[in-house]
């Protein structure tokens, strides 16, 4: 039985630290046939952005502000009074809040990383800012056997017999979405379904892993070309873009050792993703079935760029994470680092895909995580929804990112936005969405750890901590191989000026400031 209502029931998707080529429509190899099915039947954009790490993003996703004016400018750490509290702050409005207020069920299973203090509920935790019912880990990455600070609502969850926390996100969104449409059918939901997949550490059971024997044995030289060749052909990346150069720090596949343990790790973390997909495509299947597919906005997105974090294999080269066990389940000691004499996969290994195989994930692209070239911001960004939106399989080329995904939630729920609230810098997509042609290009701004970047119409301009501003023209150097800067130094200073205003604005705060305040807490624990 179909809804009565005319609003449409709103499933939010995030990836955590997937890349803008690591599923099938956006080029990959790796097989993820819902999404694939939601963005050739919808609509896929090609420039759309997220933040370059995970916190920041999910703040950003969530407010419709920009990070750093929410408290989030880095990561959960409380760095005051020099740097951000690492708290998601008071002021702001949230998309449950807003929801919850407009008659919607708002729930959410998975990843937070929006607290500072995760142990006790607190004002930052999920159900103190607007989500009816919360199933998932307050903290960042984890184990995806034993994973940390697991809840359910605001009391501590216990992993039972075969745990998988990809899994368990999925089945309880799929509780969730049962629970809702049993207890108040005519009424809206909104799910937020925020996976750890594919993030490190790279856990998978064997039967996932086996799936893809042999799928990467090319290496990753050939594999960035044939990625670019299948966007290009999907038409999400122009015929005239070059392929970045591989990663300088990354060897050559002919010239690198260890062939099948480089394999299985990208065939571990190829695992990982089909498995979220598998998951996405149960609660699609549950939607489906209770008459509410029809009629829900579904987004799909990353959070950030592949992550080319490694983890050493010598005493000392390892920087224990809070989230990482010291044993598994069952008491075994967990094996870390990247060393090619452990088999990734299994509970009782903590490893990472590295700089090599994200280079591959951000394919065609340079950078990762934490930067602002595009390999750090490029996401891939699916919105489906049969009800409202025509022109199926539609690209969208025109750049827009994280803050306009909160205005467009607003606008389909018919929502409303307190007065009182930070006014929103973004807009909503639904005109872009259903074919609008004439809107106006909006200038885009990001900053994380001193990297920074801004896009003004066909322009980006873009610089590393430390680093001078380098600018590109996007209409045809999508790819930022060819710096301009030199050749145009009136554009980068008036581009510079305008990212210095809106620095200011938001609050971002200098890094080197950070980095004083981590160097002085340092020199203060060596003193005793």
């Amino acid at each position: 039985m179909t809804r009565a209502t005319t609003r449409p029931d709103i499933l939010v998707v995030l990836a955590d630290d997937l890349g803008f080529s690591d599923i099938g429509c956006y080029g990959s190899e790796i097989d993820t046939p819902n999404l694939d099915r939601l963005g050739r039947t919808g609509t896929r954009f090609t420039q759309f952005y997220n933040s370059p790490r995970c916190s920041p993003s999910r703040a950003s996703l969530l407010t419709g502000q920009h990070p750093h004016r929410v408290g989030v400018g880095i990561l959960t750490g409380d760095e005051r009074p020099d740097g951000y509290p690492g708290n998601l702050s008071d002021d702001c409005v949230t998309a449950p809040e807003a929801l919850r207020s407009a008659g919607y069920g708002t729930y959410m299973s998975g990843k937070w990383h929006l607290a500072a203090v995760m142990d006790k509920p607190n004002g930052t935790w999920p159900t103190r800012r607007g989500f009816d019912r919360f199933y998932g880990t307050i903290d960042g990455a984890g184990s995806y056997y034993t994973p940390t600070t697991l809840t359910s609502g605001e009391e501590s969850a216990e992993p039972g017999p075969g745990f998988f926390y990809t899994d368990a996100i999925t089945d309880n969104a799929v509780r969730f979405v049962t629970d809702h449409d049993r207890d108040r059918h005519d009424d809206p939901l909104f799910l937020y379904l925020s996976y750890t997949a594919p993030h490190w550490p790279l856990h998978a059971s064997e039967e996932d892993i086996a799936r893809y024997h042999g799928r990467f044995d090319a290496g990753w030289d050939r594999l960035r070309e044939q990625r670019l060749e299948r966007l290009v052909a999907e038409g999400v990346i122009d015929p005239s873009c070059d392929l970045t150069d591989r990663d300088p720090e990354v060897p050559a596949w002919d010239d690198t050792g260890h062939h099948d343990w480089e394999t299985r790790r990208m065939e571990t973390y190829a695992a990982q993703i089909t498995r979220m997909d598998t998951g996405i495509g149960r609660v699609l299947d549950t939607l489906e079935r209770l008459g509410r597919l029809d009629n829900t906005l579904v987004l799909f997105l990353s959070d950030n760029g592949g992550c080319a974090e490694e983890f050493g294999t010598a005493p000392g080269q390892i920087d224990r994470h809070p989230t990482m066990p010291e044993h598994t389940s069952a008491g075994a000691p967990v094996r870390y680092g990247n060393d090619p004499g452990v088999v990734p996969g299994p509970e009782d290994t903590f490893a990472s895909y590295g700089r090599s195989w994200a280079n591959l994930s951000n394919a065609p692209f340079r950078e990762y995580k934490h930067w602002v070239h595009e390999g750090g911001i490029a996401t891939p960004f699916i919105v489906h929804w049969p009800a409202g939106l025509g022109s199926p399989g539609a690209l969208r080329t025109m750049p827009r990112q994280l803050v306009d995904i909160l205005p467009t939630l607003l606008d389909v729920a018919e929502a409303h936005y307190p007065d009182a609230a930070p006014p929103l810098p973004g807009t909503s997509l639904l005109p872009l969405l259903r074919g609008a042609s004439d809107l106006t290009p909006r200038t885009l701004f990001w900053e994380h750890e001193g990297n920074a970047g801004v896009r003004r119409d066909r322009w980006k301009l873009v610089r590393k901590y430390g680093q001078d501003w380098e600018l590109y023209d996007m209409t045809t150097d999508r790819t930022e191989t060819r710096d301009l800067a030199a050749t145009r130094p009136d554009l980068v200073g008036d581009i510079a000026a305008r990212y210095e205003r809106w620095a200011d604005e938001v609050g971002v705060i200098p890094r080197e400031r950070i980095e004083a305040f981590y160097r002085r807490r340092d020199q203060e624990a060596a003193a005793g």
